[in-house]
C-alpha cells in the first residue's frame, strides 16, 4: 500500500505538467524566430488587440475569486454553462505584441492574464425528465424546450462573434489533469495567437484539479461525467450553417473526453445515414501527449473508423514521457502518448497514415518532464501551427517533417529553421498536401 501511494503521489506530481505555469506566455515557435513572418495582415481589425475574448464551455461548478472575479473550479456541474473570458497579453499595443511575437531581439512576453470572465448562457441541467409512451421515452416537453432555447442561445452568441470578426472556423482546445480554469484559457490563448487568430477560439473547460495523491484518478472520472457535455457542445457548433470547420486539439486526459465525444458523434451520425465529417464539420484533430490506452484505441476508435470524420489526424509521441510511462505502469497497458515501435508496427504505422490520415510524430530531445511540449517546446507548437494554418499533411513543403524507417515522422528541435526561407514564401497562401 506504501508502495501504491508513491507511485499515485509521482503520478500526481508528474501530470502537474499538464498544469502549465500561471501568467506565462509560451515561446514562440521556431517559425517566427526569423523575419516578420506572423500573419498580420489576416487578422481580422477587431482581434488585433492585446485584450482578446477567449470563449469557453464548462461543466465545472461556479466558484469566486478572492477578488471577486466568476472562476469555475474543479467540482461539477449538471448544467453546462458558454462564456467568455477576457485576457490580456504583456504587451503596450497590438504593433508591440506583433514585435514580441518574433524572439527577434529576445523581446518575449513575459505574462498572459486572464483579466476577466463573464457567462453568457447557463444551459439547463441534464439528465431531462423523461416519461414512457409505447415503450419510447420522451423528454418532458417543457424542459426540452428550455434546454434548446439555451442551445439557440449559444448559436447566436458564435453567430455574433463570426459576424464581429468574420472568422468560421473554430478551434476548440481541451485540457489535461491537473488543470484550473484560467490555464486552459490561457492556454488556448497562446495557441490561438501563434496560429494567426483566424477562427474562433473556444475552450473545452472540464472538472479538473483534484488535488491529493488520488487526484489523477478522480480527474479521470471527472473526463467521463463531462463526455455528454462535450458531445452536446460540438452537436451544436456543427448544427450552425455559418461555421465552416471545427479543428480540435487535446491535451492528455483531455484526448480521452475528445475521443469518447467524438466516437459517440461519429456512431450517431452514421446511425442517420450522414457521412460522420459532413455532419461534424471537424476539420484536423490534434492529440498531444495522449493519455489513452493503446488497446482501447485500436478496439473503440480504429475499429469504429473514426479517422473518417476528420481531414487528418496528429498524434504528437514522446516515448520519454515521464507521466505517461507511470500512468502505464499503474495501468498496465501502454499510453499512446508514449507509444514506441514496439507497441505500433511500421506496417500499421503506414497503413493509418495511408489509408486513414492519422500521422504520428516524435517529438525529439524534450527537456525537463516533457508532458506540456504541445505549447512549452518551440519546435512542436511550430509544426502545430503549421498544420493548423496550412492544412497540409506532413513531409511536404509547408511541413517539412522527415520520416523514420520505422514510420514515425520525426520532429527535431530545430524545426522548420532548416526549410524556413522555402516554407516562409509558401504556407501564406496554402497546401502542399
Amino acid at each position: 500500500m506504501k508502495y501504491l501511494a508513491l507511485l499515485f503521489a509521482g503520478l500526481a506530481f508528474l501530470l502537474s505538467a499538464c498544469g502549465i505555469r500561471d501568467a506565462v506566455l509560451a515561446p514562440p515557435p521556431n517559425i517566427y524566430s526569423t523575419g516578420t513572418n506572423y500573419p498580420t495582415n489576416a487578422v481580422p481589425l477587431p482581434l488585433r488587440t492585446v485584450s482578446p475574448p477567449i470563449f469557453f464551455v464548462t461543466d465545472r461548478a461556479p466558484e469566486e475569486k478572492p477578488d471577486g472575479m466568476l472562476t469555475y473550479g474543479a467540482a461539477r456541474s449538471e448544467s453546462m454553462a458558454f462564456g467568455a473570458a477576457r485576457v490580456r497579453f504583456g504587451a503596450s499595443d497590438w504593433d508591440d505584441l506583433v514585435a514580441r511575437t518574433h524572439v527577434d531581439g529576445k523581446r518575449n512576453l513575459s505574462d498572459l492574464s486572464v483579466e476577466d470572465v463573464e457567462e453568457i448562457v447557463r444551459f439547463r441541467s441534464v439528465p431531462l425528465a423523461t416519461s414512457r409512451t409505447e415503450g419510447e421515452l420522451i423528454f418532458d416537453a417543457a424542459e426540452k424546450a428550455e434546454y434548446d432555447a439555451r442551445g439557440a442561445d449559444f448559436q447566436a452568441a458564435i453567430r455574433a462573434e463570426i459576424a464581429r470578426t468574420g472568422n468560421r472556423r473554430i478551434l476548440v482546445f481541451t485540457h489535461g489533469v491537473r488543470n484550473d480554469f484560467d490555464r486552459s484559457i490561457t492556454s488556448l490563448a497562446n495557441l490561438w495567437h501563434y496560429v494567426g487568430r483566424g477562427s474562433i477560439p473556444v475552450a473545452f473547460a472540464w472538472p479538473a484539479g483534484n488535488g491529493g495523491p488520488l487526484g489523477y484518478f478522480r480527474d479521470r472520472e471527472a473526463g467521463n461525467f463531462s463526455v455528454f457535455h462535450a458531445k452536446e457542445f460540438l452537436r451544436l457548433l456543427a448544427e450552425m450553417p455559418e461555421v465552416e470547420d471545427i479543428d480540435i486539439v487535446a491535451h492528455s486526459r483531455g484526448t480521452d473526453v475528445m475521443a469518447k465525444a467524438l466516437r459517440e458523434l461519429v456512431i450517431y451520425h452514421r446511425g442517420r445515414g450522414k457521412p460522420p465529417k459532413t455532419a461534424m464539420k471537424t476539420g484536423t484533430l490534434i492529440l498531444a501527449a495522449a493519455d489513452l490506452d493503446t488497446g482501447v484505441v485500436r478496439q473503440r476508435l480504429q475499429a469504429e473508423r473514426f479517422a473518417e470524420a476528420f481531414e487528418q489526424i496528429n498524434i504528437y509521441i514522446n516515448p520519454a514521457d515521464a507521466a505517461l510511462r507511470l500512468a502505464s505502469i499503474l495501468t498496465s497497458v501502454p499510453r499512446l502518448g508514449s507509444a514506441t515501435s514496439d507497441v505500433l508496427s511500421p506496417e500499421a504505422i503506414q497503413r493509418l497514415r495511408k489509408s486513414e490520415l492519422v500521422h504520428f510524430i516524435r517529438v525529439e530531445n524534450i527537456s525537463g518532464r516533457g508532458h506540456s511540449y504541445f505549447r512549452d517546446n518551440p519546435a512542436v507548437l511550430s509544426d502545430i501551427v503549421l498544420a493548423l494554418r496550412t492544412r497540409a499533411f506532413p513531409g511536404g513543403t509547408l511541413r517539412p517533417l522527415e520520416l523514420d524507417d520505422d514510420g514515425f515522422w520525426q520532429l527535431h528541435p530545430n524545426y522548420p529553421l532548416e526549410r524556413l526561407p522555402d516554407l516562409v514564401d509558401t504556407f501564406v497562401s496554402g497546401s502542399d498536401r
